[in-house]
């Protein structure tokens, strides 16, 4: 399986790469945790990049997408496939995507376009939590941790994002749309675009993936 997540923030994009990953046995790759892996090995590619992260700024394309061809490089992930979550962001990255897994012999598959209004969307967001050392994604009703405060994965403390706020959610999604809109127009250019309503049950949208991609 080689595939892309895309869509907006709390569209369920880490959910279906979870699923995906647990049951179809392939590595779920996101921006966020390849980040986080880069910096905590404190390699010369992490290093870089928390410089901009510890400024606030957006860690540049050269530099994501290097770190994004290393980690698809290795064997593992050669040897299983990948589903990508929050990459690529921009068509940039969309065509250096394309360089990488040509040279890999490791073309895409699909890329799964995840849609759902916006207010569906604000009322997930508002009450998601995240744990403060792993990322594991928690909502407040719908997926509670099992103790209070803390994450079932690695026990550490989870916490409501900042960025997690109705007005402030409402201006990501703008954000998104304008930003990521030429990236979804790139795939549909290359025939292998598919929208999937992101309204239903996780198990639904599970299956509309796994149709596609069996």
């Amino acid at each position: 399986m080689r595939i892309i997540l895309i869509g907006p923030p709390g569209v369920g994009k880490g959910t279906q790469g979870a699923l995906l990953g647990s049951r179809k046995g392939v590595h779920t790759l996101s921006s966020g945790e390849i980040f986080r892996r880069e910096i905590e090995a404190q390699t010369d590619l992490g290093r870089l990049a928390q410089r901009y992260i510890s400024h606030g700024e957006l860690v540049p394309n050269g530099v994501t997408i290097e770190m994004m061809a290393k980690r698809l490089r290795e064997p593992e992930v050669r040897k299983t496939g990948f589903i990508l979550d929050g990459f690529p962001r921009t068509v940039k990255q969309a065509d250096a995507l394309q360089e990488i897994l040509a040279d890999l012999e490791m073309p895409l598959q699909r890329v799964f376009s995840l849609v759902a209004p916006d207010e569906l969307i604000v009322g997930r967001l508002s009450g998601r939590m995240g744990c403060t050392k792993c990322g594991a994604i928690y909502h407040s009703i719908n997926k509670p941790p099992t103790r209070e405060g803390y994450c079932d994965v690695c026990n550490s403390p989870i916490v409501v994002r900042s960025d997690d706020q109705p007005e402030t959610i409402r201006e990501r999604l703008r954000v998104f749309r304008e930003n990521t809109a030429p990236v979804i127009e790139f795939y549909a250019g290359l025939g292998i675009l598919s929208k999937v309503d992101a309204t239903r049950d996780a198990e639904e949208v599970y299956k509309d993936i796994v149709s596609v991609t069996s």
